[in-house]
C-alpha cells in the first residue's frame, strides 16, 4: 500500500512559533523535504501578515517551491480573499480550516460554522470559475472533529453533518483534523470509518497533534479506517494556540518510520529527513524539536517497504546533536 505523508511543518509548524524563519532558510528546508521524497508540502498560509507575520512571504514561498519537479505544493487560506492570493501565487492545493467547535471556530477564524461552510462555497464558486487547467484542489480539514479546549466535547454526529454540508459546497477533500490532540484511537477508527462511508473517495487526511501521545497510535486506528494521507511536521513543530502545552504535531520522521517498518510505502528516505532536519535546526537555533527516531537511528536490518534494507542503524545521537544520520540502504 502507498501512503502519502503530507509535511505541514512549513506552514502548520512555523506559523505556531515566535520566531520566523527566513525565506531563503525556508527554500532550503522544503527543497531538503523534497529531496527526501516528499510529495506533498504545505509551505505557507495567505493569512494577513499582520496576524501572522511568519508567513509574510507566503507568495515568494509558493513560487520557490513551484520550481521543484514533481512536489505538489499545498497553503492553507481562511477565507475567499486568502484564496485569491493563492490562487494568484500558483497553489495547486488550497486547505481551508473549518472547525466542528463553535467556539473555536470564532476564536480561530471569526466565523461561525455555517459561515465557514458557506465561504468555502464561494472558494469553491471562484475554482470553478478558473480554466479547467488552472484550477487548484480545494480541500477542508474539519478541525476540533474530536473534541475542543474551548467547548469541550463536540458531537461525532455533527461533524459528520458537517462534512455533508461541505461535500455539497464543492470541496474536493473532507478529512479530520485533531490540533489540540483529543483524539483516542477508538474514536478515530469510528469517525473515519464514517467519513469514509458518507462521503467515499472524497474523504481526506488525517491530522494528528500528539498533546498526550496518542498520535501515531490514532494513524493505526485511522489506517485501520482506509485512511492513506497522514498530515505530519518535521520535529514535531507546531501547535495549537488553544491547546497550552500542546507538543505540535505527529513527527514526520517517526510517522516515516512506522509506516515503513509495517510494510507501507511512503516513498520518503530516512536519510533525506534526517539532511532536512539539519536545515531546519540550523535555521532555528534553539527551537525545540521532538521525535524517537532522530535520537536512536534506525535498528540494524531496517527494511524499507518497497526498497530493500539498511544494513545497521547509527544508535542514539550524541548529546546536543541536531538529529541522528540513519544508515544508508545498501542499494544506494
Amino acid at each position: 500500500m502507498r501512503i502519502l505523508v503530507s509535511e505541514v511543518g512549513p506552514r502548520d509548524g512555523l506559523q505556531s512559533i515566535r520566531e520566523t524563519m527566513a525565506t531563503d532558510a525556508k527554500g532550503r528546508w522544503i527543497r531538503a523535504l523534497a529531496d527526501a521524497g516528499l510529495r506533498e508540502i504545505e509551505v505557507g498560509s495567505f493569512v494577513h501578515p499582520r496576524l501572522l507575520p511568519q508567513m509574510a512571504d507566503a507568495e515568494q514561498v509558493v513560487r520557490d517551491a513551484l520550481t521543484i519537479p514533481g512536489l505538489s505544493v499545498a497553503a492553507l487560506a481562511p477565507n475567499l480573499k486568502g484564496a485569491r492570493r493563492a490562487i494568484e501565487a500558483g497553489t495547486h492545493k488550497i486547505t481551508m480550516p473549518v472547525s466542528a467547535s463553535r467556539l473555536h471556530s470564532l476564536a480561530n477564524i471569526r466565523m461561525t460554522c455555517e459561515q465557514a461552510i458557506e465561504e468555502v462555497g464561494r472558494v469553491c464558486a471562484l475554482r470553478d470559475g478558473l480554466p479547467a487547467g488552472q484550477r487548484p484542489e480545494i480541500e477542508v480539514g474539519i478541525s476540533t472533529a474530536f473534541g475542543c479546549t474551548i467547548q469541550g466535547e463536540v458531537a461525532e454526529d455533527w461533524v459528520i453533518e458537517m462534512a455533508e454540508r461541505l461535500a455539497r459546497a464543492g470541496a474536493d477533500s473532507i478529512g479530520l483534523s485533531d490540533g489540540v490532540g483529543y483524539a483516542n484511537p477508538a474514536q478515530v477508527k469510528r469517525m473515519f470509518t464514517r467519513l469514509r462511508s458518507l462521503l467515499g473517495d472524497r474523504a481526506g487526511a488525517a491530522h494528528f497533534h500528539n498533546t498526550r501521545g496518542q498520535g501515531l497510535a490514532n494513524v493505526v486506528a485511522a489506517l485501520e479506517a482506509g485512511v492513506t494521507t497522514f498530515d505530519a511536521s518535521q520535529g514535531g513543530i507546531g501547535g495549537c494556540p488553544y491547546s497550552p502545552g500542546a507538543t505540535g504535531n505527529i513527527v514526520t520522521e517517526d510517522l516515516v518510520w512506522m509506516l515503513e517498518a509495517m510494510g507501507l510505502d511512503t516513498g520518503v528516505d530516512l536519510n533525506g529527513l534526517a539532511e532536512a532536519r539539519r536545515v531546519l535546526t540550523e535555521s532555528l537555533p534553539g527551537e525545540m524539536v521532538y521525535g524517537y527516531l532522530p535520537e536512536v537511528g534506525v535498528e540494524k536490518g531496517f527494511r524499507y517497504a518497497a526498497r530493500g534494507t539498511a544494513p545497521e542503524g547509527t544508535g542514539k545521537a550524541r548529546p546536543g546533536a541536531p538529529s541522528c544520520q540513519p544508515a544508508r540502504e545498501a542499494a544506494e
